[in-house]
């Protein structure tokens, strides 16, 4: 049902982006601003209208990077009895411990990262290029034709492609076939190996610096976009901490270790003192026992990582 009946009558209120029979309306999924077909659907978050029509659009991906981790130090507050003792720790520890989540998870999980493509501009004469901080991994770099020219005009005009796709391509049904077209496909890979279609090329993930092992021909100081030619990068990325954040296998894992993180830093400062001074001789503190139950909670933390329980993709066949 795609509302609730009134009390009193049997008439159903309909909810928007819906039809009479409950199907999905494709234009209510249009984004005006990521194309002209039926668009995206967005990934949560409270219902925004920026453009007419059109509702919670792509980047409004849920919660606020803010929010969710004053939930995350709430949730330590209260483990830790905050309101009915006395939990000292500071602003700074709880962010400490939130940060030290963050890190230990992109270190260890592959879902804190995301496979991708970004497109790359090459300049005259420019062989090194720095990427943004975000990209950990350059996979591969794709260009738009054999290799033999550079351009994105007419200039890349390659005679075989056109007199193949006009001899067999279009008139299939006569002459040609597949494995006319696995012989062609063949021919591209060969061509590309011979003239520089596959670019040779390194990446620093700690600089971010991409250095493609090959200059580029001279056009200019300034020539124009229609001359410069654009290459495709096959990319990893980190995925954001809003991502991370509003993940709902994840978010619990991070909740969870920054708990046990402050919960030791905690139990460090309780282990300095035996016990504290006062009447009927004075309160024992149990810095070392939460200091042990910490570390093991964090190592049952890292073993739910190798387990996948975060909802990383499991490791397939390798071959080599």
């Amino acid at each position: 049902m795609t509302a609730g009946l009134t009390p009193n009558d049997n008439s159903v209120n309909q909810e928007t982006g819906f039809d009479a029979n409950n199907n999905v309306i494709a234009s209510s999924l249009f984004n005006q601003t990521t194309g002209s077909g039926a668009g995206h659907i967005a990934f949560t978050g409270n219902p925004t209208v920026t453009f007419p029509g059109v509702q919670d659009p792509d980047w409004d991906i849920g919660n606020t990077t803010d929010s969710m981790r004053a939930s995350i130090v709430d949730y330590i507050r209260m483990r830790l009895g905050d309101g009915i003792v006395d939990v000292e720790l500071e602003k700074e520890h709880y962010e400490m411990a939130i940060n030290q989540a963050l890190i230990r998870y992109r270190q260890r999980s592959p879902n804190s990262t995301e496979e991708s493509y970004a497109s790359l501009r090459l300049l005259p004469e420019t062989q090194e290029y720095i990427l943004p901080k975000e990209i950990i991994n350059v996979r591969q770099i794709f260009r738009r034709g054999i290799g033999s020219v550079t351009g994105t005009t007419a200039s890349q005009f390659e005679p075989f492609s056109s007199g193949y796709l006009n001899t067999y391509m279009l008139v299939a049904g006569r002459v040609g076939g597949l494995t006319n077209y696995e012989l062609f496909v063949d021919y591209q890979k060969l061509a590309m190996k011979m003239f520089g279609g596959y670019m040779n090329f390194t990446f620093n993930p700690v600089t971010k610096k991409l250095t493609i092992v090959r200059k580029m021909p001279f056009q200019g100081a300034n020539p124009p976009l229609d001359q410069q030619e654009s290459v495709l990068l096959w990319i990893n990325n980190t995925k954001p901490d809003q991502m991370i954040f509003n993940d709902p296998y994840a978010f619990p894992w991070i909740q969870d270790y920054a708990y046990s993180f402050a919960k030791r830093i905690l139990g460090q400062a309780y282990s300095k003192f035996s016990q504290i001074a006062g009447p009927q001789g004075g309160a024992s503190l149990n810095g070392a026992a939460m200091v042990s139950e910490a570390n093991e909670e964090m190592k049952d933390l890292e073993e739910q990582l190798r387990r996948y329980m975060d909802g990383s993709q499991p490791l397939t066949w390798v071959t080599g």
